[in-house]
């Protein structure tokens, strides 16, 4: 990429974390572009459209997640690496203004964000299935979602997002002995 370009898609990614954080996953790609410095169609050129300019506002958040997934995969605990993960998710989603709503726009487009955190969490739930604490039938994307719902549930309180986390997991009633 030619250095003029790399700036210009470097100050484009720049406005659109700032936008994004002010009015979130839906912020307008024209106050992107103005505050880039740039015009609309530099904008598309670039992107190609919203969900491939939040998978770039994203990129070192959804790394991240991802990281902390490969860690935990060797955790002696199956169930409790999976635990930590979703609570991690959750933390990060309530933390990261309009990361839980992007997701869920990357979500609907089989983008390459939603694509590595899905495998990232899918390999922590196939090793809770094996070991028999989740049940066989459990989907990563429906624990994808259940997260980010709990977040949009909270409106975004980390604390609050933990404690809904909490009880799903555990569910309405505990097991009898506990």
């Amino acid at each position: 990429m030619r250095a003029d370009a790399q700036r210009n898609r470097d100050l484009m990614v720049a406005a659109a974390a700032e936008v994004v954080a002010e009015q979130g996953a839906e912020a307008s790609l024209e106050e992107i572009a103005r505050r880039a410095g740039v015009g609309s169609a530099t904008l598309h050129r670039h992107f190609g459209g919203r969900v491939a300019l939040l998978e770039a506002v994203f990129e070192t958040s959804i790394a991240g997640v991802c990281t902390r997934a490969e860690e935990l995969a060797d955790h002696p605990d199956p169930l409790q690496a999976l635990t930590i993960w979703l609570r991690g998710m959750v933390a990060h989603i309530a933390t990261v203004h309009g990361l839980g709503p992007a997701l869920v726009m990357s979500a609907d487009h089989g983008s390459q964000c939603h694509l590595r955190i899905r495998t990232a969490g899918r390999r922590l739930l196939e090793r809770a299935q094996k070991d028999g604490s989740v049940p066989a039938d459990v989907e990563i994307s429906d624990l994808l979602k259940l997260v980010n719902g709990i977040v949009l549930a909270s409106g975004e309180d980390a604390t609050q997002a933990d404690q809904l986390l909490t009880l799903a997991i555990r569910g309405i009633a505990p097991a009898p002995n506990q």
